[in-house]
This record gives structure tokens, sequence and C-alpha cells, in this order.
């Protein structure tokens, strides 16, 4: 594993590390928002590409980055109006995003630099990110102490492993925001690429992308991808819940047990044939089809990014949970640890 520099934020050194495995797949990431700058994956004979989408100075994830490949916190995905109550005291958080909280806050864990240590496990290369957000940190209560680790083993898995315990009754809802092209970053729209989602219901959505509350099935709507569909196929179909994200931007309820580890969705891309499967203990998954993705710099290499030129599949409790006692719950207490595990499993057909 090799270490570089990569800058440093208010002072704060900022590294770049390279995880390889024995397959010759390559993983770079910054202690600057946990972010996963690179991953390197072979193709279906054998040629490598780089599958997500960033940046390949510090200075433009800092300056103009959708989230690009990093740890979403303390709560991924949206609440309504910044608005929650929490044992009792209402709390008023950030109005990032149209009105409503987005993905922890102005200064969330994406914008944070993370203590981090690199080691081997019998699968493969790791890093761990840890850091303590503070009691008060973008408003929310509890200073929750927070380690993120990734393992890209030898059978190209990217693991991703979640834990945090905090001090006060808080919430917490962590995940990924990785966008994979799994023709290679730089090869344009992923509407080609092919996607199944393991889900039987979604949770509609608002014109501000916050949910109803209902529980929606997918038979018989453009959000029903139980049978592996194009992304492009109905992306553009005369639909409200479509329209209100400029495409899909959604939470799919996951079939699933509580807690389990299971598959929540594969995608192939046809003409390398890379084809990726997404595992999660996770009660939802949020597909978003880069709709707004609409960088003013270059991406990596001089590539140009734009509307559909990567995706996401953020595994996650749902959005604006903590306002809908239906949704699963993402209140962490004192005494309580927070665990999630997401594996994104690569290979090709």
């Amino acid at each position: 594993m090799a270490i570089t520099d990569f800058g440093e934020v208010n002072g704060q050194t900022v590294n770049l590390y390279t995880l390889k495995n024995a397959g010759g797949a390559q993983m770079q990431v910054t202690n600057y928002g946990g972010i996963i700058t690179s991953l390197t994956i072979p193709d279906k004979n054998g040629k490598f590409a780089d599958v997500v989408l960033g940046f390949d100075k510090l200075a433009d994830y800092i300056s103009d980055s959708p989230y690009f490949g990093c740890i979403i916190g303390r709560y991924g995905n949206r609440i309504a109006h910044g608005k929650v109550t929490i044992d009792g005291k209402d709390y008023q958080l950030a109005q990032n995003n149209n009105g409503n909280h987005l993905h922890g806050g102005d200064v969330g864990f994406d914008k944070k630099v993370w203590n981090a240590r690199t080691f081997q496990t019998d699968t493969g290369s790791a890093i761990e990110f840890q850091r303590i957000s503070p009691d008060g940190e973008e408003n929310y209560p509890g200073n929750l102490n927070v380690t993120v680790t990734y393992t890209l083993t030898d059978d190209n898995e990217l693991e991703i492993e979640y834990k945090a315990t905090t001090d006060k009754t808080t919430l917490c809802n962590l995940t990924n925001h990785s966008y994979f092209n799994l023709a290679g970053h730089d090869a344009g729209l992923i509407t080609d690429h092919i996607l199944m989602l393991n889900a039987d219901s979604f949770t509609p959505v608002d014109e501000t992308q916050i949910p109803t509350g209902e529980i929606k099935p997918v038979e018989g709507t453009v959000m029903d991808f139980r049978q592996s569909t194009a992304i492009g196929k109905r992306i553009n179909a005369d639909d409200q819940q479509l329209k209100n994200c400029q495409g899909y931007d959604h939470n799919w309820v996951l079939n699933k047990n509580k807690g389990e580890l299971s598959l929540a969705a594969t995608v192939y891309e046809p003409q390398s044939g890379r084809y990726m499967e997404t595992w999660t203990t996770e009660p939802g998954v949020q597909f978003y089809a880069g709709n707004f993705v609409e960088i003013s710099r270059p991406g990596k290499n001089g590539a140009a990014y734009g509307k559909r030129t990567g995706m996401c599949l953020e595994t996650q409790h749902w959005p604006d949970s903590p306002n809908k006692p239906q949704f699963p719950s993402t209140v962490l207490k004192p005494g309580e640890t927070y665990r999630s595990k997401s594996i994104y499993k690569f290979s090709n057909r």
C-alpha cells in the first residue's frame, strides 16, 4: 500500500492511499471525506478501467464535487425542512437542499479530514477511517464516534463497514456516495447499464424530494426494476415521480429480513461485460441516476462529466425517517452500537 501527499485542509494533512489486490485491481482513497477517488476493475477481456467518477486534485473535491465517492453523515439523504425532534427536544438542522436537510448539512462528514490507518486482512487490503463528530456539529446532539472501514478483497469486492457510538441520543444514517460507470468513469452516459433492484416497493416523494410517507408497490410503475432493465428505458417517461426528481433519485424498500446481509441490486454494462452486485444490511437503497451532475471543471484525466454519466446505489435507512414514525428508525442511543455493512462485488459476464 502506498501513501502520497494530497494537500491540506485548514492546516490538516490530506493523504491519498493506494490499495491493491492479488488480481491487479486498485483503489485510491483519501482521508478527506473518506473519498474513493478511483477504483480500477478488469472487464471481460482483462482490460482495467477506473469505474468511479472523481477528480485529480483535492481542490476540485473541495469546491465542485456533487459528493463524489465520499462518506455521508450524520444523516444520509433528506430530512424535511431540517426539523427533527430527539428525546422531546426540537432541533433545526441546515436547510441545504430546496429548504430540506441533505447529507448531514453544510459541512458534513464528506468535508472532514479523518484519521486513517491501513492494514492487511485475510481477504485483502483495508483502510480504516475514524473521527469523533462533536456534540453540536451541524446541530446534531451527542459526541458520535464513527469508524468506517473499506476493504478491497482479492475477489474484487469493495466491502464497507460502518460503526458508531454516541453519548447522547442522536441520529445516525451513514452511506457511501460513489458514482459508478462500469464502462469507465469517462465513458459517457450510464443509461444503457442494465439494473435490477431487489425491491417490491419504494417510497414516493413530493416535488422537494421528501417522502410522502407512503410505501408504494413498484408493480405497474416506472419504478419496477425487479427484472433487469436498462436505466434509460423509462427514465424520461411522463411520470410525476420522475418529474419530481428529473429522473430516478428514489429510495427502494428492499426485500429482506431486518439486518440481514442480502442482495439489493445488480448492474450490468453490456460493452465491457462488467457486472456489479450490491449487498447490504440496510433496509433501503437510493438509486440515483446522476440527474444533477453538471460539473463546471474537468474530471479525472480531463473527462467531461455531465447529467447521467454516473449512477449511485446508496445503501441506507429511508429518507426523512425521523419525521416518519412508520419508517425504520435512525435513532441511536447511548449504550447502543450502530453497525452497517455493504459490499460492491465486481465480476464479468
